[in-house]
């Protein structure tokens, strides 16, 4: 295994398969009464996180608990850095403090990779601007495989705003890697300029892929980061992109609907998709800590 996690593009097949079968192995500690291990018992983690985060912060806070790790939770709010303290300042500080490995949200792309440069320990990308989310692409594989019992092979469509999301990017990566095969669907305005030298296909119909597809992977219209209109009217987005019952049932009978959250229920997810069995977001959620665990545990401590 490889010494930090930063894209799901640095792993070989044999290392992302490694992962996923390690995080089922793990999976079975959620099922006991005492849910701990002693693996990484005696070292620490730190939580760098520079943006908002609910479930991936207390996910890799919780899987770090799991295995024994000593955690440190760093916001940027209320620290050294609202006072304008750098990126490398704050990482040299953590480098004194001894951290053997550092989980980092960041809202400028590339800064994962900028960190690795300046600590010993290793470095775990949790998101990077709208560059990758490497462990969310892996929990998304190990529920795919959970539920529909692997991933050679697998139709998956990607429906929403590709253009700034960091999951969509890591899915095809890693999705590629495993022998899925890959279609982003969105409005052209929504689609990187890059999007063609990616191992995927492209479609702007989504009534048109839906019949085709195992999986539908569906993604948040991420306004907090769109300096202009990109698209008419929310209502017109949901209208063309958005999954309702109706869109659901045109899907074949065992394919899934996943999404990363936070859902925009009404925009993207209708209630009733949202709410449906075939929904798998609070598996993923719940995966989550495990597949966690198992890049905690090879990256930090295990063999």
């Amino acid at each position: 295994m490889m010494r930090h996690l930063l894209s799901t593009g640095d792993l070989t097949r044999d290392e992302a398969t490694l992962v996923l079968d390690t995080a089922a192995e793990l999976a079975r500690v959620g099922d006991r009464s005492v849910k701990k291990l002693p693996t990484l018992r005696g070292r620490t983690v730190v939580n760098l996180f520079y943006e908002d985060s609910t479930r991936t912060r207390t996910s890799f806070e919780l899987a770090a608990k799991r295995l024994s790790a000593d955690v440190i939770n760093f916001s940027a709010k209320g620290s050294s850095v609202s006072k304008g303290e750098s990126l490398k300042d704050t990482a040299l500080t953590l480098q004194a403090m001894g951290a053997d490995g550092v989980v980092i949200r960041h809202s400028a792309s590339g800064a994962a990779h900028r960190l690795a440069n300046w600590v010993d320990g290793s470095v775990l990308n949790a998101g990077d601007g709208t560059h990758e989310h490497p462990t969310q692409a892996l929990l998304d594989a190990f529920t795919m495989r959970s539920r529909l019992g692997r991933l050679e092979g697998l139709r998956v469509a990607i429906v929403g705003d590709i253009l700034h999301s960091r999951v969509a990017r890591s899915n095809v990566l890693l999705l590629n890697t495993l022998g899925a095969h890959v279609t982003l669907v969105a409005p052209p305005t929504l689609l990187p300029v890059s999007v063609h030298t990616w191992p995927c296909e492209v479609s702007y119909d989504l009534d048109d892929v839906l019949p085709k597809s195992d999986v539908v992977m569906l993604l948040r219209v991420q306004a907090e980061r769109m300096t202009e209109s990109y698209f008419p009217s929310v209502r017109e987005y949901s209208r063309n992109y958005g999954l309702d019952g109706e869109r659901l049932a045109r899907m074949p009978q065992d394919a899934i609907v996943m999404h990363p959250g936070p859902m925009v229920r009404g925009v993207e997810i209708s209630a009733e998709v949202a709410d449906s069995p075939r929904c798998t977001v609070t598996e993923q959620v719940a995966n989550g800590v495990s597949l966690r665990m198992a890049v905690l545990y090879l990256l930090l401590g295990g063999s």
